[in-house]
């Protein structure tokens, strides 16, 4: 009965582990490039352009993919460290390096796809001359946005930062506040909600697209394209990059296919960043 115990025991831990290697490489991707890779997402842009991929061009190039969907930017990088998902493609690196120095995910960015300029709204102002005096702006609350709404501000003349305060500038770094604005800040899915109750709001492009809003026509002000380190990415597991349906996917998503997408669907409010 030993004996038998024993060969059964060994024969499960054998099969256990041709389990193990059929499934996953050296680095713990998929060994499989005909699995299908599951990518969380932004519903806008960044869910309509992998829509895309998948409607028109994953199957010729043998990548299956399957979307999630998500409306925070907290959700995406949680489910992929939690191995939920295979990647994501909704954040910036500015935002990654921030969340892997918060909490410490050990992620790999990869190339640049597409930006979507930060921007100033108002259902109430037509111009930045119009801000009233003590005006009510909301922001993003996270650091690597609130930082841009700032900068975005300052380079449009509305306030003046501290020198050296940089991209990770926050509201202590504000030298100068002529109209003394006072700064909301608030989850970013939730800014252009706001804008029935502010004077005005700094908004994501994702958001102001989603929410209806045209950034190249409604901002008040717009972030630029040029030497912008905002560009949103594609973010896999650190030794994952090189899944070989990974690699697919950046090859459609870096085509002159998708570069056409982007520039006739959304017209100047989404820029490709290749």
């Amino acid at each position: 009965m030993r004996r038998i115990t024993a060969v059964l025991a060994a024969t499960a831990l054998v099969l256990g582990l041709a389990a193990c290697g059929s499934d996953t490489d050296e680095s713990g991707a998929a060994a499989s490039p005909d699995a299908t890779l599951k990518v969380g997402v932004s519903p806008v842009p960044h869910g309509e352009i992998l829509t895309y991929i998948k409607d028109n061009l994953a199957e010729q190039a043998g990548l299956k993919l399957e979307i999630v969907e998500f409306t925070d930017y907290v959700q995406p990088n949680r489910a992929l460290e939690e191995k939920q998902l295979d990647a994501n493609y909704f954040q910036t690196v500015p935002y990654l390096e921030t969340e892997k120095q918060a909490k410490g995910y050990r992620f790999t960015a990869l190339s640049p796809v597409h930006i979507e300029p930060l921007g100033l709204y108002s259902k109430k102002v037509t111009s930045l001359e119009a801000l009233p005096e003590k005006a009510v702006v909301a922001i993003p609350n996270d650091p690597t946005n609130s930082g841009r709404a700032l900068n975005l501000l300052a380079q449009h003349g509305v306030i003046t930062l501290k020198e050296g305060a940089g991209t990770s500038a926050t509201q202590r770094d504000v030298a100068d506040n002529p109209k003394q604005l006072q700064f909301r800040e608030l989850e970013a899915a939730q800014l252009p909600r706001s804008l029935d109750d502010t004077d005005a709001s700094v908004i994501n492009g994702n958001y102001a697209i989603e929410s209806g809003l045209k950034p190249a026509t409604d901002a008040l002000a717009l972030e630029k394209a040029e030497n912008n380190p905002n560009a949103n990415l594609v973010v896999v597991r650190d030794g994952e990059q090189n899944d070989p349906r990974v690699v697919k996917l950046e090859e459609l998503l870096h085509s002159a296919e998708v570069k056409r997408f982007i520039e006739e669907k959304y017209q100047g409010s989404v820029l490709p960043a290749f």
